[in-house]
């Protein structure tokens, strides 16, 4: 009852304002601190710094919902280079057909929105040229946060990757669904996301003219789960339906990504559990709660379905779980070495190097780096990433 009560309003505003007026009393403090000590000793103490005031604002979103007014997928913005893209629900095949029926999901009409480099057109041009590459962006936010709109934090990474290589001057970021879960209503569950991903891809091959060979999926955190399952989709059904589904990727690019949403990682010595100082608080390390993000995406399949499901937790370490990469495209995996995800990011790394073998996966580990560092400009890992992914890229 307590959390439904913060959801709405006047009991929302004062309990940010409580909760902001606590950090604010607990900044004297760090910064005192953090000029004696610090959570690694590479970090500064202006890294520190912002690395505890992220870790307590993420922790806010669980009880108060979305803390951005940005547009969600029902409202395109056209003055951010927004267009809509059709619904696919003749491209729903295979288990995908029933679990969307399980979930009472189907493909709509969602937004997207595009971003260029510097100095070309806002968006290209249709049909596009045959030699024409393009990122296909799958946002971050624990599946139940943040937008693919231009001014969201996460826009940061398309916003870099279309300046690295000529040839793939364009990103697309799909506003795919957010889930959601009491105490706010619910919706949007698994497979939603992946019903949005599999619209935004579509719309490139057959809107845009890209080939899927030149298609770059990317998703960072959540939205690596969800450039996994959609590239798990198109490869495993490629050929095999009557359904005219477009063909997989030509590249997979991943950053922090969250595959496994079971508590399979979190073991005594794991770094779910003793990276306490990323920014993901300590309700991704509590092996006896299940975090927000998980119930609301797995919706009515049941914290089991997390353990066993290749779509929803392919690093799961469950003896359930049976997951394989054969056929997958080229991978980029980047990790930070001090981010909570870190074991279970290098258990998808290994079981992809098993099936792919080890010229077909990269992976970039950045020491003492946060959970996805990528998408903060000011993170001193992040260029070096960057530069190990252009040379990927070409």
């Amino acid at each position: 009852m307590t959390l439904k009560l913060f959801t709405k309003q006047p009991w929302k505003t004062l309990y940010l304002a409580f909760k902001l007026s606590t950090i604010l009393l607990l900044v004297p403090a760090w910064s005192i601190t953090y000029l004696f000590t610090r959570p690694r000793p590479t970090w500064s103490w202006r890294h520190a710094m912002v690395v505890a005031l992220l870790r307590h604002l993420t922790s806010l979103s669980v009880v108060v919902g979305k803390l951005d007014h940005l547009p969600d997928y029902r409202t395109v913005d056209p003055d951010a280079e927004g267009v809509w893209i059709g619904g696919v629900p003749h491209l729903i095949t295979a288990e995908l057909k029933i679990w969307s029926a399980v979930a009472g999901v189907t493909s709509i009409n969602i937004p997207g929105y595009w971003y260029a480099r510097k100095g070309l057109d806002p968006r290209p041009t249709a049909p596009v040229k045959p030699n024409q590459r393009v990122f296909l962006f799958l946002h971050g936010g624990g599946f139940t946060q943040l937008s693919a709109h231009p001014k969201a934090m996460t826009s940061n990474l398309p916003r870099s990757l279309v300046e690295l290589v000529n040839d793939a001057p364009y990103a697309l970021a799909v506003e795919y669904r957010l889930s959601s879960s009491y105490p706010f209503a619910e919706e949007h569950p698994f497979p939603t996301a992946l019903l949005d991903a599999l619209a935004g891809y579509d719309y490139l091959v057959g809107v845009m003219g890209y080939r899927p060979s030149n298609i770059i999926v990317v998703g960072d955190s959540a939205g690596g789960n969800i450039a996994l399952a959609l590239t798990r989709y198109l490869v495993e059904n490629e050929g095999t339906t009557k359904v005219p589904l477009p063909g997989p990727p030509g590249l997979l690019l991943l950053s922090s990504p969250s595959v496994d949403l079971s508590n399979s990682h979190l073991t005594p010595g794991s770094s779910a559990l003793t990276h306490d100082m990323d920014i993901l608080g300590g309700f991704y390390g509590d092996p006896k709660r299940v975090p927000y993000r998980t119930y609301a995406y797995i919706g009515p399949f049941g914290f089991g379905m997390a353990s066993c499901n290749r779509y929803i937790s392919p690093a799961s370490l469950s003896s359930l779980m049976q997951v394989r990469f054969k056929n997958f495209p080229r991978t980029f995996i980047a990790a930070g070495g001090a981010e909570r995800f870190l074991d279970l990011i290098r258990t998808l790394r290994d079981r992809m190097v098993k099936d792919m073998g080890e010229a077909h996966v990269t992976y970039h580990e950045a020491d003492d780096a946060i959970h996805d560092y990528l998408v903060f400009p000011w993170h001193p890992s992040r260029a070096a990433t960057l530069t190990a992914v252009q040379k990927w890229l070409t």
